[in-house]
């Protein structure tokens, strides 16, 4: 199969060194320089310095030539940019093409999910989602991993499990691409929520104060409630409910909520210590999709009269407009009622 991933990010990468072994594959990045250097080097370093380039991954800068070469009839494309590109991406495709995203979240400004972005621009592509519980680090050193392709075209579905299924990378398919979104846009902020109660709770242990402090009991509710939040709102947008307690949504909830390498739990992390925010993002030095995502996600729950406490405490958060501590309060502070 010949497969061009769209974004040299941490993710596109490791994607693309682990079907690079038995397709022919083009990691496209916009920088020419970098381009060049991850050529000589044959190492991503600004994304991906611990992985090895094989030497059978074609590094390119010349976006339509990236394109082309995975528009024939056995082709298929990656998107691996930040969501905020994914719009102009699809644009640049041609009718027909077969593609799918790992970016995850709603569109800033539109509130729309990728599926309907796609059918905004491009309704002639065959689109799906490749998404699940996976840090790039482990992808590309070829740590078991699983993943869910979700396409309401079946045989889209199947050409990514010919594409990226091998023995240390299980591909499971969906039909479901509105339930797989909606977990991986969700997740995010659940991860930000969960990083800074835990945050609050190692700070806590680290000064002596740690009696009143959020401990493992507040995570683990944090976790459960975060996914009633994200099955809430994926039914009201007409998602299945069995799609939420898969890897796309429990699944990659307790990865990225409690996994030492999601972005968004650090972020959580040191809002906790009392960074502020443009600080955090400028010392992470990638995306963190929950932070952009974050009031998107509340504002379209709010259009659907879907209640969202925890996204809402994490938007006030990020906004300033509560401390952390003040956030935990708020919702410990929330009137009892029925779990379901």
């Amino acid at each position: 199969m010949k497969i061009s991933v769209l974004g040299a990010g941490a993710w596109g990468t490791a994607l693309a060194i682990q079907a690079s072994g038995r397709h022919q594959v083009k990691l496209w990045a916009r920088d020419a320089a970098a381009v060049a250097v991850m050529r000589a080097s044959a190492r991503n370093s600004q994304y991906l310095p611990e992985a090895v380039l094989p030497p059978a991954l074609q590094i390119e800068s010349d976006l339509v030539a990236a394109i082309a070469h995975a528009t024939q009839e056995d082709g298929l494309i990656v998107v691996a940019t930040p969501m905020a590109a994914l719009r102009s991406m699809l644009l640049a495709l041609p009718d027909g093409a077969r593609v799918l995203w790992l970016c995850k979240g709603f569109e800033a400004g539109t509130g729309l999910l990728g599926h309907e972005i796609a059918r905004e621009v491009q309704p002639r592509l065959r689109v799906g989602i490749l998404s699940g519980p996976s840090f790039a680090q482990e992808v590309a050193a070829g740590q078991p991993t699983a993943l869910v392709a979700a396409s309401e075209d079946a045989e889209l579905a199947a050409a990514a499990v010919e594409a990226f299924h091998s023995e240390r990378l299980r591909v499971y398919t969906s039909a479901d691409p509105i339930g797989v979104e909606v977990g991986g846009a969700v997740k995010n902020v659940m991860a930000i929520a969960v990083g800074t109660a835990d945050g609050l709770r190692l700070r806590a242990e680290r000064i002596g104060v740690s009696a009143d402090a959020p401990g493992l009991n507040a995570r683990a509710a944090l976790i459960t409630r975060g996914l009633a939040e994200m099955l809430r709102l994926g039914l009201a947008l007409g998602a299945r409910s069995e799609t939420f307690m898969g890897l796309s949504g429990m699944g990659d909830l307790v990865l990225t909520a409690t996994g030492d390498l999601s972005r968004n739990r650090r972020v959580g992390l040191l809002l906790a210590e009392g960074l502020p925010l443009s600080q955090i993002l400028h010392d992470l030095g990638h995306v963190a999709e929950g932070v952009y995502s974050a009031p998107t996600v509340l504002a379209r729950a709010q259009l659907k009269g879907v209640d969202m406490p925890i996204t809402a405490a994490v938007v006030a958060v990020l906004e300033g407009r509560l401390s952390p501590v003040a956030a935990v309060d708020l919702l410990m502070g929330r009137q009892a009622k029925s779990e379901h």
